[in-house]
């Protein structure tokens, strides 16, 4: 389980990025936000491009946030290495860690309340991946180099 978690939203994900923070930091993770830093309007496949890098270079999981979560989860998933899962709800959270090997967790922030996304959070922090069977469908996942 890794103890690191990089966080980032864009200004409809803001207030929620921002309080998932605390909640997670009482719950001993250490969390570096890599933006945005206000509620002024962003561009979020930069923030979705820039998180998604520092996973891939870490290993570390991602949590990023959008108005729905579905922008930032298109953005995440365009890029190679990544399995961005959108979720609403911890079952579909502890799912995505176990049979899908996500290591980014997506989450709407006018959608999702605090309570919620913390149990979702923490559900998808703490699920490892159940490999086996599962391994060689995410390898499918991943496009052939051509």
């Amino acid at each position: 389980m890794t103890n690191r978690i990089f966080i980032g939203s864009d200004h409809g994900g803001f207030e929620l990025k921002e309080t998932m923070k605390s909640l997670l930091k009482d719950e001993n993770y250490s969390i570096e936000d890599l933006g945005t830093y206000s509620t002024d309007s962003v561009d979020y496949p930069k923030i979705a491009q820039n998180l998604c890098n520092k996973v891939l270079e870490t290993g570390d999981f991602g949590i990023l946030i959008c108005g729905t979560g579905l922008g930032m989860s298109m953005a995440a998933n365009k890029i190679k290495g990544i399995r961005a899962a959108l979720c609403s709800e911890s079952y579909s959270s502890k799912m995505a860690r176990e049979h899908n090997n996500a290591n980014i967790l997506c989450m709407g922030g006018r959608v999702t309340g605090p309570n919620l996304a913390l149990e979702i959070a923490k559900t998808f922090i703490e699920t490892p991946f159940e490999g086996g069977r599962h391994e060689r469908r995410v390898q499918m996942l991943e496009p052939e180099d051509k």
